[in-house]
């Protein structure tokens, strides 16, 4: 009992017993010194450690800032994973994936993937989505081409008025499917108006554009470029511009784990919504079809 002296009066008043239990709770917490873990203590995850995985690929995949769209959503699907791209062109990104400089490549050249994985250099050939070449050119169009079907006419008529053609002459994709179209049409491609520059996609096209040329170009890095471009498209729907990319998962890849990730993820119904709407709202339509069966 506890006693209040107020002048002469004195009252008496029971603590009360919730009261001492808690004081005493806190003496012996203080007294042991030792910190009591808290819930956030107690759920915090295990850290995951990390891996880098090497993307061998293509400067039109890059140059159309389509993996500016699937890299984070991979990472974010996959944290233990990161991303590093090389885009070259689809020859060099072959030999990278030989030399296993990378755990996986997407490329756009068919006959070359299958033989890539004949040679027991990659796992498997999976389709993931494909475009279409385009012959693009002046506005003014001078050699007369616009509205044709046939690319080899197309071509065959740009090598007879010796018209200012850029060819990106970098054994890239786009580099194989040009000389394709040059066989076809029975003549050779050179003189002063053929420039052979061994450069990118985005580069070739800002070239053609500046000294008002044409060339031969994936229709999803042209419809990104378009804009800083004085480009036209004079030549599509030919069947021989028919443009697939596929993604190989390199043998004995370095990071094989996340190299196969990558490939089963990027045929998945996430990733391939993500390349089916890819450029709509900024171009009006989309830069690559997904193709994963």
């Amino acid at each position: 009992m506890l006693e209040y002296r107020f002048g002469s009066a004195v009252f008496r008043r029971a603590v009360p017993v919730l009261l001492v239990s808690v004081v005493a709770l806190l003496l012996v917490a203080c007294a042991d010194g030792e910190p009591r873990p808290t819930p956030d203590d107690a759920a915090a995850p295990e850290p995951v450690e990390v891996t880098n995985v090497v993307i061998a690929s293509t400067t039109s995949t890059e140059d159309s800032g389509l993996f500016g769209a699937l890299v984070p959503a991979f990472e974010d699907a996959h944290p233990q994973y990161r991303v590093s791209v090389v885009a070259v062109g689809t020859g060099q990104a072959l030999e990278i994936g030989r030399n296993k400089d990378a755990d996986v490549v997407l490329v756009h050249a068919k006959a070359d993937e299958e033989t890539f994985v004949a040679e027991g250099y990659g796992e498997e050939r999976l389709d993931v989505m494909y475009n279409d070449f385009v012959l693009v050119g002046p506005p003014a169009d001078p050699a007369g081409i616009a509205g044709r079907t046939d690319a080899a006419a197309a071509f065959s008529t740009i090598a007879a008025g010796e018209h200012a053609f850029v060819s990106r002459g970098d054994d890239s994709g786009t580099h194989k499917k040009e000389m394709s179209i040059w066989d076809a049409t029975g003549i050779g491609a050179s003189g002063p108006w053929y420039l052979s520059v061994g450069q990118g996609m985005g580069d070739v096209l800002t070239m053609a554009s500046e000294v008002e040329a044409y060339t031969l170009a994936d229709r999803g890095t042209y419809l990104a470029m378009r804009e800083r471009l004085e480009l036209a498209v004079h030549v599509e729907g030919d069947e021989r511009l028919f443009n697939p990319y596929g993604v190989i998962v390199v043998t004995d890849a370095s990071n094989l784990d996340g190299a196969r990730a990558f490939a089963a993820w990027i045929v998945s119904a996430e990733a391939q919504e993500i390349i089916r709407t890819f450029g709509v709202d900024a171009y009006g339509e989309p830069l690559f079809v997904p193709d994963a069966e």
